[in-house]
């Protein structure tokens, strides 16, 4: 069998991410390329003049044109953080490079935090990651499955299957027999307008599918995707249908990931982000380095988020 490049390509070692991480002027500084990379920019009105002075340990920028004063992590989600923004490129490394995700408790640990300053910091990362993934459109062909999270409690007699589960859509593109790019959505049922529905925002046209033989599955031709379903039983002889090999795999993979790092999710409110974290760190595993400056990228690139909002986020059911 021949060797997964991907998977053994060369990784991003910890010392190698101190040489470029080590110090909060080197943090400081690639913060300050990666949100201008061409020089200062005004958020307010876009004139690239501007004085600099420092209030306390932070540097502000004054506009020469409109004013308004800025910070490096002003309007975006380190916008008012107190940490130290070593401590954040730290917890980017360490979020991107686990393959399962890490908990917010071994953040904590590993970066001298509370556990409630590791949560908030942890699910702000996540709520970037969710930003990018959603917007995602899957072409080629795509193999689709069903799944859920959760499920403690059996629903009861005449309730849906999926009472007191996460009910979620995996989807994977591939070219040449190998995958490429991940979905991972929450869907409100599976019933076949909500695939249809699904279908309309995460398939780009001229996507094909390929699927089980759930009935709901049908929805996503009524979004106007060429779609074939292959009736594969239950049980072990679904999961090793070989035309579905890489959505069944990549199921495997997330169901031990989530169990095995995150004892305590709860899969009715965050279930979204969580999922959206995790196709964020698939779709961009071919460049373990370049991921940490993917996500820096990412946070500059969303706007701040209120606590509220970060405790309850909404729309989890699309």
């Amino acid at each position: 069998m021949s060797m997964n490049r991907v998977q053994f390509q060369k990784g991003y070692s910890l010392p190698a991410f101190y040489a470029h991480y080590g110090s909060e002027e080197q943090c400081v500084q690639a913060l300050l390329q990666a949100r201008w990379p061409q020089g200062f920019v005004c958020p307010h009105c876009g004139h690239d003049q501007a004085s600099t002075f420092q209030r306390g340990q932070q540097q502000l920028w004054q506009c020469q044109a409109c004013r308004v004063q800025t910070s490096l992590t002003a309007g975006t989600l380190m916008a008012d953080t107190k940490l130290p923004l070593r401590q954040w490129w730290l917890a980017i490394y360490l979020v991107m490079q686990a393959k399962n995700g890490i908990a917010a408790l071994e953040l904590a640990r590993q970066l001298g935090v509370s556990y409630r300053t590791a949560w908030r910091l942890k699910h702000r990362l996540m709520s970037a990651m969710n930003d990018q993934e959603a917007t995602r459109q899957l072409d080629g062909l795509i193999q689709l499955d069903d799944a859920y999270l959760g499920g403690e409690r059996a629903g009861g007699p005449g309730e849906p299957q999926w009472t007191n589960k996460v009910p979620f859509v995996a989807a994977v593109s591939t070219e040449r027999g190998r995958p490429i790019h991940l979905r991972l959505d929450v869907v409100s049922s599976f019933r076949r307008s909500a695939l249809c529905e699904w279908a309309g925002r995460a398939l780009a046209p001229g996507a094909s599918v390929l699927s089980d033989g759930l009935t709901a599955f049908t929805g996503v031709a009524w979004a106007g995707v060429p779609h074939e379903a292959i009736v594969c039983g239950r049980g072990r002889q679904a999961v090793q249908q070989p035309r579905l090999h890489w959505v069944n795999t990549i199921l495997g993979n997330l169901k031990t990931a989530l169990n095995g790092t995150h004892h305590a999710l709860k899969f009715a409110k965050y279930a979204q982000r969580y999922l959206h974290a995790h196709a964020y760190r698939f779709n961009r595993r071919f460049d373990l380095p370049a991921m940490v400056l993917d996500l820096a990228h990412a946070l500059l690139g969303t706007r701040p988020q209120a606590e509220r909002a970060l405790r309850d986020p909404a729309d989890i059911r699309r």
